[in-house]
């Protein structure tokens, strides 16, 4: 209840949706009688009151308005637009009008085409936080040519309902509002390796190749990358990361004190996108929604930083005791992005959750969070937050679009238009992996190929096949089974072992590579490949037991198919 009313009473929390119907302009406010904090979906803007740093939440749109609206008994305020000639003509306004609802205004406006909203409601519960304040006071058609994914019928029908009016034709030029040139916020985006298999530029998403998914440690320049906007400008030297505590009390760090003040700590940890195959389930089941990942949204690394335990103990954070308030914590990069990972985890002395500064012994790459990202090993790489600039200790996990909508699984029977998200816990751990990153022909004629036929007592032409397999949570890979009949028959494959050093931490953060090599008259035209946990977790045959219309965490057999060459 505190929480509602704290809502209500920030400036930009006050309900002032316009609805259009019949002929008028609606505007609904809540009922004046107690409220369930229930109803609501609450989200944190991220600042706070100077006089007592308290947090002010923002009511999400979508179910404040019709939490307000059907749940209970409204109180309605209505406008009638101006009448001619016997039609109801809507409100107009001059672009000087719009200009003054800008980022610094109480009430902040857009125009897209030639209309006008009023969207201040929305700005707390968009999906990317306050980027949108860089369209404000303005047309966001322009930034809607960069952020395509807006041009879609459910976003247009969210912004409908922000609906207040009309562009004062005197101010249009060719019956168009003028649009500015605006910064291009990918500027900043860093030259990335040709090598690098790109599903797209805006904003960059592209998985690692076979060479790089053929190494224990992936290489910097090969590491996938999964970008939600851009890549943020952040001065290292200025850079602060900002820890809030469960009363609003926060302290900062800058990242000299980081590596000054807390011990260094490596841990070899595998980070995967929940979308990682994506595409097989796509191929073998039904359309998903996403990104169409092959098996190279997934890398090795060795990160260097310290550990999260350490700096919310230092923040006042009681580490060894977690009091009932404090379930969760929050993370939130610079560019918006935003997670949480459970507290039991972020404290947990064996879990190595880690705020990194440095991969593969070098500073963060751009596109891998520099100057300061989190890494949580065995946890789906949604949760890793990049740029990372808060963290919030707090008894709700994250708000963000990505940690109550995007990140999910549901049932093979449920539609996009129908599912639940709050029905649905976040992902957190990922389930066990494996994946054929290579099926190479070999020789005993050639040199190199000869050494390692006699490591197998092979004499004969051969096939090696090669690849990875992973289990979340810290869940080590006890075997993988190979089969080079399309299924009917199996055998393990060899499980290669790092070098010495190569794998650090408290658990098996770090995928497990694996070898099979047989003769080339055994091999038929498919292989397939599933791995086995320490905990006997084992991967699905068939893809559409599995289906969710996400294509989150597609796990199933891997297959690939083989043509023999001549040697």
């Amino acid at each position: 209840m505190h929480m509602l009313r704290s809502a209500l009473s920030h400036p930009a929390c006050r309900p002032r949706n316009l609805y259009k119907t019949s002929g008028f302009l609606i505007h609904f406010l809540p009922h004046q009688r107690s409220l369930s904090p229930c109803l609501y979906s609450t989200v944190p803007t991220y600042k706070h009151l100077a006089s007592n740093k308290r947090r002010v939440f923002g009511a999400s749109l979508l179910l404040f308005t019709f939490a307000a609206a059907f749940i209970y008994p409204p109180t309605v305020q209505a406008q009638a637009p101006t009448k001619h000639d016997g039609q109801f003509q809507p409100t107009t306004f001059r672009l000087d009008e719009v200009r003054k609802h800008g980022r610094n205004a109480e009430e902040k406006w857009i125009t897209k085409d030639n209309k006008v909203y009023n969207i201040t409601d929305w700005i707390p519960g968009h999906p990317g936080g306050e980027v949108i304040l860089r369209a404000v006071g303005g047309p966001v058609d322009q930034y809607w040519n960069i952020f395509t994914i807006h041009k879609k019928q459910d976003v247009y029908d969210i912004l409908d309902t922000f609906y207040i009016g009309e562009v004062d034709p005197r101010d249009l030029v060719n019956g168009k509002v003028p649009v500015e040139h605006v910064d291009d916020p990918f500027k900043n985006d860093p030259k990335r390796d040709d090598r690098l298999i790109v599903h797209s530029a805006r904003p960059f998403n592209a998985e690692t190749p076979a060479e790089g998914l053929n190494a224990y440690i992936t290489p910097d320049d090969l590491f996938y990358v999964r970008q939600h906007m851009w890549v943020p400008d952040v001065d290292e030297a200025k850079h602060k990361l900002v820890v809030e505590l469960a009363d609003g009390e926060e302290k900062e760090y800058s990242l000299d004190d980081i590596k000054r003040n807390f011990k260094a700590v490596t841990v070899t940890a595998t980070l995967q996108c929940s979308g990682n195959r994506r595409k097989h389930m796509t191929e073998e089941s039904r359309s998903t929604n996403g990104l169409q990942w092959d098996a190279g949204a997934i890398s090795n690394a060795e990160w260097t930083g310290v550990r999260l335990r350490d700096v919310l103990k230092d923040a006042g954070v009681p580490i060894d005791d977690l009091p009932q308030d404090i379930k969760h914590v929050q993370f939130v990069g610079a560019e918006a992005y935003g997670a949480s990972i459970p507290a039991a985890k972020a404290v947990d002395p064996l879990g190595d959750v880690l705020l990194v500064y440095k991969m593969n012994n070098k500073p963060l790459a751009l596109d891998h969070g520099h100057p300061l990202r989190l890494v949580v090993p065995g946890t789906v790489a949604a949760r890793s937050v990049k740029w990372l600039n808060r963290i919030r200790v707090c008894d709700e996990e994250s708000p963000s679009q990505w940690q109550r909508r995007d990140y999910k699984c549901f049932g093979p029977n449920v539609a996009a238009g129908t599912a639940d998200w709050d029905s649905a816990p976040a992902i957190q751990e990922t389930p066990v992996q494996s994946a054929i990153t290579s099926i190479r022909d070999i020789t005993p004629h050639s040199p190199q190929d000869g050494k390692l036929l006699q490591v197998y007592g092979l004499e004969e032409d051969s096939i090696a096949v090669e690849g990875y397999s992973f289990a979340g949570g810290g869940r080590a890979i006890i075997r993988v089974d190979v089969s080079a009949d399309g299924g009917r028959s199996w055998q393990q494959a060899e499980l290669l072992p790092p070098k010495d050093g190569e794998a650090k931490g408290a658990k098996a953060w770090a995928w497990t590579r694996w070898r099979w090599v047989l003769p080339r008259a055994q091999a038929g035209r498919c292989f397939i490949v599933k791995a086995v946990d320490e905990a006997y977790n084992t991967q699905a045959g068939e893809y559409e037991a599995n289906y969710n219309f996400r294509g989150n965490l597609t796990s199933s057999w891997h297959r690939m198919g083989y043509r023999a060459k001549v040697l």
